[in-house]
C-alpha cells in the first residue's frame, strides 16, 4: 500500500504565487513549497488497520486526536483535543475535530464504514504547521493544516470540505489505492473532492440542488478575485485572480491537460470526473450521498480497480456498481449520460 503526500492546493498554483510581485505572498508561497517538499520525502508507515472485535457490535464512534505544531514542522506536535474533551479556546482545534467528526459520520451513516479503513482507524489531525504555512495535506497517517499566509489563503480548517478531502485520500489508500499520478491521481483527488462535498452536503443537510458544488469555499481572503479553489459544477471557473491565475480545470476529454507538473495534473484533470459525479447527483437529484455517492462508494470498495485505473475503466465500473445495486433504472442512466456528457466512454 503506498502513502502518497496528496494536498489540497496543487504545486502549479504555489509556483504560481511564488512568482508574485507582492513580497508576502511570494514569500509565504516558497515557504509553503518547501516544507511540502520536505514533507513530501519523509518516511511514513500507514497505521495497521483495528482488528474487528469480536464482541457484539455497537455503533462505530470516532476516535480523533487533534494536535498542535505551534507553527514548527515536527509531526504530529502537542496533543491539545482529545475524543469525547471538551472545547479548547482555539477556534481552529475546535473546527478541525469538528471537522474529522464530520467526515466519520458521514462514512459511518450513508455507507456504513467505520473510519477510513473500516475498522475504527484513529483520526488525527495538526493543526498551526508553520509559519504562514497554504496548505494542508495528508501524509498516509494524519492530516495537516497550516493557518494560511492572510493574504491570499485563510485559515484551512475554515472549510469543513477541505478537512473531509483530506482525509477522504485516506479512504482511497485503504480502498482503491489509486496511484498519485496521471488519470489514475486525477481519479485519487476527484475521490477526495467528491466525498468532501458529500459531506458538506450532509452535513447541511442540502439536496443535490441546493449544494454549491464548491471545493474549499470560504478558504480565500476577501482580496481574492474567487470563490473556491475548485467547483465541481463549473469547473475552470473557481478563480480568476490577478495575483492567482485562472482556474485550469477541465470540464470535457476535449481539453484534458497533458502536463508534467503536478503529478501529471492530478489536481487539473481531476475537473474531468469532479463533473460527471456532480452531473450524476444532479439528474438523480435528491441527497447527494444515497444514490450517486453510494455507487462512487462501491466502486471505490468493490476491489474491481487497480492502483493504475484511468477515467474510462472508472467510468465503466460506476455503470457496473450502478446497475448492481439499482438494475436497468434512472441510476443507470443518469451516470451513463454524465460520463458522456464530459466525453469519457463507458462501453
Amino acid at each position: 500500500m503506498t502513502s502518497p503526500f496528496c494536498t489540497i492546493v496543487p504545486p502549479h498554483l504555489l509556483e504560481h504565487l511564488a512568482a508574485s510581485a507582492n513580497p508576502a505572498v511570494a514569500q509565504a508561497a516558497r515557504r509553503t513549497l518547501i516544507a511540502d517538499a520536505s514533507a513530501r520525502t519523509a518516511r511514513v508507515l500507514p497505521r495497521p488497520s483495528a482488528a474487528p472485535s469480536a464482541a457484539p457490535a455497537e455503533p462505530a464512534a470516532p476516535r480523533r486526536t487533534v494536535y498542535d505544531a505551534q507553527r514548527r514542522t515536527e509531526l504530529p506536535g502537542v496533543k491539545v483535543r482529545g475524543e469525547g474533551e471538551e472545547a479548547t479556546g482555539d477556534a481552529t482545534v475546535n473546527r478541525a475535530y469538528a471537522g474529522l467528526g464530520a467526515t466519520f459520520t458521514l462514512f459511518r451513516d450513508a455507507f456504513g464504514r467505520d473510519s477510513m479503513d473500516g475498522a475504527g482507524l484513529p483520526l488525527l489531525a495538526t493543526v498551526h504547521y508553520d509559519e504562514n504555512y497554504g496548505n494542508a495535506f495528508w501524509n498516509g497517517e494524519q492530516m495537516v493544516f497550516g493557518d494560511g499566509d492572510d493574504e491570499i489563503f485563510l485559515d484551512f480548517t475554515l472549510p469543513v470540505d477541505v478537512i473531509a478531502h483530506e482525509l477522504a485520500h485516506g479512504f482511497t489508500q485503504y480502498t482503491a489505492n489509486l496511484e498519485y499520478f496521471s488519470q489514475s491521481g486525477a481519479l485519487n483527488e476527484s475521490v477526495s473532492d467528491v466525498f468532501g462535498a458529500l459531506v458538506k452536503q450532509h452535513a447541511l443537510g442540502q439536496t443535490a440542488e441546493q449544494a454549491d458544488w464548491l471545493i474549499g469555499e470560504g478558504l480565500f481572503h476577501p482580496n481574492v478575485e474567487g470563490t473556491a479553489l475548485r467547483s465541481m459544477k463549473a469547473p475552470g471557473t473557481a478563480y480568476d485572480d490577478d495575483v492567482l491565475g485562472k482556474d485550469p480545470q477541465p470540464a470535457h476529454m476535449d481539453d484534458y491537460v497533458r502536463t508534467s507538473r503536478d503529478n501529471g495534473g492530478v489536481h487539473i484533470n481531476s475537473g474531468i470526473p469532479n463533473h460527471a459525479f456532480y452531473l450524476a447527483a444532479t439528474e438523480l437529484g435528491g441527497h447527494a450521498w444515497e444514490r450517486a455517492g453510494r455507487i462512487w462508494y462501491d466502486v471505490m470498495t468493490g476491489g474491481t480497480l487497480t492502483p493504475e485505473t484511468r477515467f474510462s475503466e472508472f467510468a465503466v465500473a460506476t455503470v457496473a456498481a450502478a446497475k448492481a445495486r439499482y438494475g436497468d433504472a434512472a441510476e443507470i442512466q443518469a451516470v451513463t449520460k454524465a460520463w458522456a456528457a464530459v466525453g469519457v466512454p463507458t462501453d
